[in-house]
C-alpha cells in the first residue's frame, strides 16, 4: 500500500515521502481500516516538526483524524494509532475508541468532525459553561478549529465574534454564521470586541492562537469571562499576568481534548453522539475548503502549518484511482 511516512523531522513539505510499504499490522484490541478520508490538522504539521505532545519513532505516518471502513463494512471515525497514521490508504485504531460515522456527513466531513467538534464541544461546554445569550468570541473563525468553534457557538444560541485574517476569510467567517467579524490585519479586535458588544466585552473567548490572540483578549473580556485556551497555532505561548485576571476577575482555562479521551472515554462518546444529532439537524457541518488526492499530503500539510488555508484540507486515498463518495 502506500503511504506517507516522515523520515527526519522538519518542515512537512521537506520530510514527508510518500513510500510502499506493507499493511501495518493491528495489535490486541486494534482493527485494521480502510482509510476513506484523512482530515489534515495543525498536531499533522507538529508531528513531522517533532514538536507535538507525542512523538512516534521515525520512520512514522502522520495523520491524526480518519473516516474509515472496518473489515466487516461499518463507515467509522476514528484516531488511528501512531506510527500507522492516517495518510495512508489503509491504518489501524484502538477498537474500542471507534464512533459511527454520522449519516448526514460524506466521507471528507466526518473526517473532520472528531478532534476540531469535540474540542470545541469540550471546550465551550465543560470548560467553559456557555449559555444562551451569551457572547463568544472565536480566533482563527474560518479556520479549522475555528470554524468548529463558531457554529457550535451558534448552535448554543451566543453571538458569534470571529476574528480572521484577511478578506477571503471574513467572508468564509460570515457564511459559518459569525454574527460580527472582524479582520485582524486591518482592525484592533480588542476594541472592535468592545464596541460590539457596547464596552462590556466576550463572555467567552475560545483562543486555538496564542500570542497577541490571547494577550488582545484579555483586553476585551467581561466580568467574570472565560478564556479557553485550545493551542498555539501562532507560535508563542503566552505568559499570563494572573494579576491582571485577579483585577478584572476572568478565568484561563486550558483545554487538552485527548485527556478526556484517556480519563473519560464514556463523555466522548456522550459529546459525539449530541454532535451527530446537531449534523442531522444541519446544526453543523464541517467546513471542507479542498479534497485532496492522496499525492498531494506533503503540500497539504505544509500550507496547514503556514496558515494560509481556510477550513479544512481532506485527503481522499481513493481520489488518485478515481474513486469518490
Amino acid at each position: 500500500m502506500q503511504a506517507w511516512r516522515v523520515h527526519r523531522n522538519g518542515e512537512p513539505g521537506e520530510v514527508m515521502r510518500l513510500d510502499e510499504v506493507e499493511r501495518p499490522e493491528p495489535g490486541p484490541g486494534q482493527e485494521l481500516l480502510r482509510v476513506r478520508a484523512a482530515n489534515v490538522n495543525f498536531p499533522d504539521a507538529l508531528l513531522c516538526r517533532g514538536h507535538y505532545q507525542v512523538r512516534p519513532p521515525l520512520p512514522f505516518t502522520p495523520g491524526v483524524e480518519v473516516c474509515a471502513e472496518t473489515a466487516d463494512g461499518r463507515r467509522v471515525i476514528a484516531a488511528p494509532a501512531l506510527p500507522h497514521g492516517g495518510f495512508a490508504q489503509y491504518t489501524v485504531a484502538d477498537s474500542a475508541a471507534l464512533l459511527p460515522a454520522p449519516e448526514a456527513l460524506d466521507d471528507a466531513e466526518a473526517a473532520a468532525l472528531h478532534i476540531g467538534y469535540q474540542t470545541g464541544w469540550f471546550g465551550l461546554h465543560r470548560r467553559a459553561g456557555l449559555r444562551r445569550g451569551e457572547t463568544l468570541l472565536v480566533h482563527a473563525a474560518a479556520g479549522g478549529v475555528g470554524s468548529a468553534a463558531v457554529q457550535l457557538g451558534k448552535a448554543a444560541g451566543a453571538t458569534v465574534i470571529g476574528v480572521v485574517g484577511g478578506a477571503d476569510k471574513a467572508r468564509a467567517a460570515r457564511e459559518l454564521g459569525c454574527d460580527v467579524v472582524v479582520d485582524r490585519r486591518t482592525e484592533d479586535f480588542a476594541a472592535a470586541v468592545r464596541e460590539a458588544t457596547g464596552g462590556r466585552g466576550a463572555d467567552v473567548v475560545y483562543d486555538p492562537v496564542g500570542g497577541a490572540a490571547y494577550t488582545g483578549s484579555t483586553k476585551c473580556i467581561a466580568f467574570e469571562g472565560r478564556i479557553v485556551v485550545v493551542g498555539f497555532a501562532g507560535g508563542e505561548i503566552p505568559a499570563p499576568a494572573l494579576n491582571h485576571a485577579l483585577v478584572k476577575n476572568y478565568s484561563i482555562l486550558g483545554l487538552h481534548w485527548g485527556l478526556y479521551a484517556r480519563k473519560d472515554p464514556g463523555s466522548v462518546a456522550e459529546c459525539h453522539r449530541e454532535l451527530t444529532e446537531y449534523a442531522a439537524k444541519g446544526l453543523i457541518k464541517p467546513l471542507i475548503s479542498e479534497r485532496v488526492p492522496l499525492s498531494g499530503a506533503a503540500s497539504a500539510v505544509q500550507r496547514v502549518a503556514d496558515g494560509t488555508t481556510t477550513g479544512r484540507l481532506v485527503l481522499l486515498p481513493g481520489a488518485d484511482e478515481g474513486e469518490r463518495r
